[in-house]
């Protein structure tokens, strides 16, 4: 596996659409002259919008550009500095936010008037014109959005942390743009490889930029326990001390688990913690002998297993440590969900698992969280207002398939992430030299080639909440692995949550999904190259 590095592919994507005229900026250049990057035509971003017109000149950022927002509106200045320090490195303009008045510049407006409203909560509009270029929402989430769209309209060297040459032009026309589903989500394995939180808000960075805004932490399992518990202090300090194949480990302490949560809703996302329990708990187990059933602890576990291990269900103090586990956790967790696992639990008989879940599931209500589970929680009874994340692929049993189904219809809500669609952490191909593939090979296009809508047959659509594209980390151990396993997929993933059903078009969607190439190596982004992709220069 290596880093790509195509800056000089960027003109065999973009002159392509270019030349179906759909730009008005800049003529030829004379001879021996560089040739300026040709416009993104408006809406050829990922995930797609809702809708895009192009009419008139466009926007071009210059070094008299201004960014300007509302007097004392604190979060559309948060929204303009953001985009601010994503602009300046690369262009060397000042690009001074403002909140004095003015028609010129890049506008940043969150309004309650019909029209953002009717874009919901993170919806958005981009107006370019010739003076000026306009990001509206009813919401700092929308306007987050919208930014993202418009770093995707500018040249992929806008990406880059040194002084680049212009151009830089945004096709002109208006972009109106909402969500299809409210949760989009990626999930990052910490437990089986930790990483740093630097590693962590790396990718958070990359899945904002595909407009997600839920990140799934998967802090405990069987290798090891990432999140400080006072009152549990082992769990991190031991059961945290080691990793797959035996390297060193690590956990967060609260401090650095709430630097995380704030990086986050600085990107508008949501942080998703998780305890996978009774089973995947042998970090646990090794931590206090008095969470097993015969008292005694097992080793600390590097390998790559799964269902060996159990709380111990019949026992009060597994009672005690999941109340004080789950307490801690949610006071430092401000959004809504907690997710308590609940998958693999072969050591785990029906019947303990059955009440273990009844005494858990009220504990996160008790700490006012709503319980996520993997769909293996249907096998219990879900709380109300549970949601259920299916993992299943094509050979899963027809008999778990309708178990998860029936909870739907019974208002159990569902997370779709099916493991030969969505796992990003598995393999592409058998030459791949990472990832798993226990549930087949995910090539790019069958990645993306699936309606979340209709996945789960007999599931009522409206049970589904939304997609996440998991990163599991057996494998995978530097933020290089990651990149290479994420990208391509994650930004198809998040376009099957974001986008209309309508815009669902592999043949369309690969050749947006090929510009993309050049931002990636702007970015640094190792990546797969897929063959099934159309990258620029091959």
């Amino acid at each position: 596996m290596r880093s790509h590095r195509r800056t000089t592919r960027i003109l065999g994507s973009l002159l392509l659409v270019a030349a179906a005229g759909i730009s008005s900026f800049a003529a030829a250049p004379a001879s021996g002259e560089a040739r300026a990057p040709a416009v993104t035509p408006l809406g050829q971003v990922v995930p797609a919008p809702l809708a895009a017109e192009a009419g008139g000149e466009g926007y071009e950022i210059t070094a008299k550009t201004r960014i300007r927002v509302g007097k004392g509106n604190a979060e559309e200045r948060r929204v303009a500095e953001y985009l601010a320090k994503v602009l300046r490195p690369s262009t060397g303009y000042r690009l001074p936010v403002t909140s004095d008045k003015g028609s010129d510049g890049i506008r940043l407006r969150i309004s309650a008037e019909p029209a953002n409203k009717e874009l919901g909560d993170e919806g958005y509009r981009v107006i370019s014109a010739r003076g000026s270029l306009t990001i509206t929402s009813w919401s700092g989430a929308g306007l987050f959005h919208g930014v993202q769209t418009v770093r995707q309209q500018l040249p992929a060297a806008v990406e880059k942390q040194t002084r680049q040459r212009g151009p830089w032009r945004i096709a002109g026309g208006t972009v109106k743009d909402k969500p299809r589903y409210g949760y989009r989500s990626t999930m990052l394995d910490v437990a089986r490889h930790f990483f740093t939180v630097d590693q962590v808000k790396r990718y958070i960075d990359q899945a904002a930029l595909y407009k997600m805004n839920k990140l799934h932490l998967h802090l405990s399992d069987d290798q090891g326990w990432r999140i400080a518990i006072d009152s549990w202090p082992r769990l991190a300090t031991y059961g945290g001390s080691t990793q797959v194949g035996g390297g060193k480990g690590g956990y967060y302490t609260k401090a650095q688990y709430k630097e995380i949560v704030e990086y986050a809703a600085s990107r508008y996302l949501e942080v998703v913690p998780e305890i996978d329990m009774p089973g995947h708990t042998n970090a646990a187990l090794a931590s206090y002998a008095d969470l097993n059933c015969n008292g005694v602890a097992p080793p600390l576990y590097t390998g790559t297993e799964v269902g060996f291990s159990t709380l111990c269900a019949k026992k009060d103090v597994t009672y005690d440590f999941v109340d004080d586990v789950i307490r801690e956790l949610a006071a430092l967790t401000p959004g809504k969900y907690l997710h308590i696992g609940g998958d693999e639990a072969h050591s785990t008989s029906h019947e303990d698992f059955v009440a273990f879940m009844d005494k858990v599931q009220p504990i996160v209500a008790k700490y006012g969280k709503t319980v996520m589970g993997w769909h293996q929680l249907t096998g219990a009874k879900p709380a109300e207002g549970a949601v259920a994340q299916y993992w299943g692929y094509d050979k899963t049993g027809a008999a778990e398939r309708e178990q998860v189904v029936n909870a739907a219809k019974n208002g159990t809500k569902l997370l779709l992430s099916p493991a030969d669609r969505a796992y990003i952490d598995h393999k592409y191909t058998k030459d791949t030299p990472l990832g798993l593939s226990w549930a087949g090979y995910v090539e790019v296009q069958r990645s993306y080639d699936w309606d979340p809508a209709t996945y789960l047959q007999g599931a009522p659509a409206d049970a589904v909440i939304g997609v996440e594209a998991p990163l599991w980390t057996e494998t995978l151990s530097t933020s290089a692995h990651l990149d290479y396993m994420a990208f391509p997929r994650l930004p198809g993933i998040a376009e099957l949550g974001w986008s209309p059903a309508a815009t669902h078009d592999w043949d369309t969607y690969k050749v947006r999904l090929a510009a993309q190439a050049p931002r990636w190596d702007a970015l640094g982004i190792g990546y797969y190259e897929s063959p099934q992709v159309p990258w620029p220069g091959k």
